[in-house]
């Protein structure tokens, strides 16, 4: 279906063609229209599937009813959960909006206070932020948000991931009541669907594909190896099958440093982004990674939320995330708008049972290849918690058997001459006492 028959006006049409965007996706083609239709939505959709157009065009489109030049004040609100996908989403608002009078701002936390305050004394249509940026800006009234019509909540499951649930409660007590609610997430686990009761009245659900299902355009593939052997594994992958741009992603901040260092040894220039890397760190690196400037971009999770570069082929799970959820955005990250995708998952046996339920999660086996020389070792299955069989001692005085004077293990004094002597003495003393005896009875 093409995007000019969703009823968008000619502007936004010129901004999407000059985006390459003729043909609408299948998320938008069922969230566009009932946006228009003023209804609460509570839509399931995987990253890349072109979402953020879905809910970001119709929220122009309207905007532009009854607007009137140099009249802007804040009618949308974006909520979303890391400060890259803040970034992400408000690009997109601002090339869709490229041939519109409308203004957006985005906050995040990690930027100056300042700067975004007087960014939001100007004009403004849309705020895209994080959940505590924009509480902060609500606390020092920085925001007047009485004429708000629409709240969305892109990504809701990591919203409730990481714990900003309270925060989202707080930011929708200070909004108009009479709104329209957005609520978009990856998967439609039970937690969101309780999220999505306590905000939403009577939504429509739209869900594309069934939850867990990873992306079609992907091809993903297990490679069982020991953990020591992960780094090389990794560069040996990356280095033989001459990939140009790889994204790789990693548990823990700590071992995301380990990693990127060991990578940037064996030769592959790379960049590393995590939580504890400031915005403008990672902001660069992001940037030079999208520019080719560096071959291999490491990450944890929460710092690849957001993550959108259009040609990226190569995504390696370098471990298995610590919410099962999180394997789907991961590999959403490659296979984007319709291209062809590999997602390669670096697997070692303790991680055997973590894989079991992303298997389960997306409903199938994904395919497992061993490389040579990488192989993990067989170890025997021990049943059960049994204890290897020790030897018991004996011990001296148990079950009424008595201790003995002399300790066996005490080591026995050494025989001198001088004891030799002291021998020979005692034994000449008896003989002559016995001989008195002798002579004695004779007289």
């Amino acid at each position: 279906m093409s995007l000019a028959t969703l009823g968008l006006s000619t502007e936004i049409l010129k901004a999407l063609n000059d985006k390459g965007y003729e043909n609408a996706t299948p998320i938008q083609k069922a969230l566009i229209p009932s946006m228009f239709s003023g209804r609460d939505i509570m839509a399931g959709a995987q990253t890349g599937t072109g979402k953020t157009a879905g809910f970001a065009l119709p929220i122009l489109q309207e905007l532009m009813v009854g607007h009137q030049e140099g009249n802007h004040y804040l009618r949308a609100v974006i909520v979303v959960p890391t400060r890259e996908l803040a970034r992400q989403v408000h690009e997109s608002f601002e090339a869709y909006s490229k041939y519109l009078p409308l203004k957006s701002v985005v906050l995040y936390g990690g930027a100056n206070m300042t700067s975004q305050a007087n960014r939001l004394k100007g004009d403004v249509d849309i705020v895209v932020a994080t959940s505590g940026r924009l509480l902060e800006h609500i606390g020092k009234k920085n925001l007047n948000l009485d004429a708000v019509r629409y709240l969305v909540l892109d990504e809701a499951d990591t919203i409730l991931d990481m714990g900003f649930v309270h925060e989202v409660t707080q930011v929708i007590e200070k909004l108009p009541k009479k709104r329209q609610n957005v609520l978009i997430s990856a998967t439609l686990s039970g937690s969101v669907k309780r999220l999505a009761e306590q905000i939403l009245h009577r939504p429509k659900l739209i869900e594309v594909d069934s939850m867990g299902t990873s992306a079609r355009n992907v091809r993903q593939i297990i490679h069982p190896v020991s953990r020591e052997l992960k780094v090389e594994l990794l560069s040996f992958l990356i280095g033989s099958k001459n990939y140009s741009q790889v994204l790789v992603f990693v548990r823990k901040k700590q071992e995301a440093d380990e990693v990127a260092r060991e990578l940037n040894l064996s030769g592959l220039k790379t960049f590393v982004i995590h939580g504890d890397k400031s915005s403008g760190v990672r902001a660069r690196a992001l940037s030079a990674f999208k520019e080719g400037k560096t071959r291999v971009l490491v990450a944890t999770d929460i710092a690849a939320r957001g993550i959108d570069i259009p040609n990226l082929e190569v995504v390696i799970n370098y471990d298995i995330p610590h919410v099962t959820g999180d394997f789907i955005h991961r590999i959403g990250r490659t296979g984007r708008a319709g291209k062809k995708g590999l997602a390669i998952t670096l697997l070692s046996p303790k991680e055997e049972v973590a894989m079991r339920d992303v298997e389960h999660l997306m409903g199938k086996a994904i395919e497992r290849e061993i490389i040579e020389g990488y192989a993990p070792k067989v170890e025997k299955a021990q049943r059960g918690a049994r204890k290897t069989a020790e030897t018991k001692k004996k011990i001296d005085g148990a079950f009424g058997k008595k201790k003995s004077s002399i300790s066996s293990t005490k080591k026995k004094r050494k025989v001198t001459k001088r004891d030799a002597f002291k021998a020979y003495d005692a034994s000449k003393e008896k003989d002559d006492k016995k001989s008195k005896k002798r002579g004695r009875g004779r007289k």
